[in-house]
């Protein structure tokens, strides 16, 4: 349990920040994410499906990875971010990105089952609510389909736990937060997680990969959800 108190971030707290980051994200961020990001494009490339949705896509550093048959769309909360994903699908003439939509992950304007695979890569712990985002990752996934996210997720103990939560006050202005776990995201015993890989450097990152089906318990809950009266 949490001891400590967590800045909230809304919609508008991640558009200023990442406005500020936009233009430096590539050399600040680029290269210590670049193993997560490897690890993930090449895990979509070796699933089925060719319609992907890439969550966050930020400046588009992992679009030229994908696979030339797998028709990539990606969003953001930031205009500044999609500025530069677009000037490098145009530089690196990336036929296989349909569109670069300026998007609210949690409320996405897709229709249901419109993907075979959705990935969020250092995203999740961007949002200001996670499970909201990862509810509109299963809805525009087809049943069957795949979520992925590569993120970093909170020490539990030793020094990383200490900084992590120091840190934790900072959310609004670093644009994410540093205390962030995976119940934060998901309910470990309500979905099918496939793999949970740590990745470099020093395991800081890890590769989350998720099945989209309804568990048992999953089932149970909606069937309790349709059935209750209103309010």
């Amino acid at each position: 349990m949490r001891d400590h108190k967590r800045a909230a971030l809304d919609a508008e707290s991640v558009r200023d920040a990442y406005r500020r980051w936009a233009n430096m994200y590539d050399a600040v961020f680029g290269g210590v994410s670049a193993f997560g990001r490897r690890r993930a494009v090449a895990a979509v490339n070796s699933l089925p499906g060719n319609r992907v949705l890439e969550v966050g896509v930020g400046t588009g550093l992992a679009l030229p990875r994908y696979r030339a048959d797998k028709r990539v769309t990606g969003i953001d909360l930031s205009r500044e971010m999609l500025m530069k994903a677009d000037e490098r699908v145009r530089n690196e003439k990336l036929p296989n990105v349909d569109g670069l939509l300026e998007m609210d992950a949690e409320s996405m304007a897709f229709r249901d089952d419109s993907f075979d695979i959705a990935v969020a890569m250092f995203t999740a712990s961007v949002v200001p609510d996670a499970k909201k985002l990862f509810g509109e990752m299963r809805r525009v996934v087809r049943p069957g389909g795949h979520l992925l996210f590569v993120n970093h997720f909170a020490a539990e103990a030793g020094p990383r736990w200490w900084v992590e939560r120091a840190m934790a006050p900072l959310s609004r202005i670093l644009g994410w937060h540093p205390d962030f776990e995976l119940t934060d995201l998901l309910d470990p015993k309500a979905v099918q997680l496939d793999s949970v890989q740590p990745c470099q450097p020093a395991g800081l990152f890890t590769l989350v990969q998720v099945r989209n089906v309804d568990t048992p318990s999953a089932q149970i809950a909606a069937a309790v959800q349709h059935t209750a009266p209103a309010a």
